[in-house]
């Protein structure tokens, strides 16, 4: 007789999005969807923010003191799905999210 793999019963879900809005609002919809379905949630949990900076030379050739300065902002959330039905699955990986959005799925 084969054994099947047994289901860990938790989905961890990590969304990515340089706008703070953005992430919100895919963890709401995912957070929604969970529910609805009849899986405990945990989350949505937000982790530090990676801050990254650069700065730029206004002019190559004469005024190299002279710089722009700009900086992206990388917000992220974690979502644990904990005993999902094989519907929540379902829905979850159907899932349409808003542009700008990367989302990590890992069971």
């Amino acid at each position: 007789m084969a054994t099947t793999p047994k289901a860990t019963g938790k989905i961890r879900i990590r969304l990515k999005a340089f706008d703070h809005k953005v992430a919100d609002q895919s963890a709401k919809q995912i957070v929604d969807i969970a529910s609805r379905t009849g899986a405990k949630v945990n989350g949505p949990i937000p982790l530090p923010t990676r801050r990254t900076l650069y700065s730029i030379t206004k002019s190559p050739h004469k005024y190299k003191e002279a710089k722009d300065q700009f900086e992206a902002k990388v917000h992220k959330r974690i979502i644990d799905v904990l005993d999902p039905t094989p519907q929540t699955i379902d829905r979850l990986m159907s899932l349409n999210l808003p542009a700008g959005c990367d989302v990590e799925i890992k069971m």
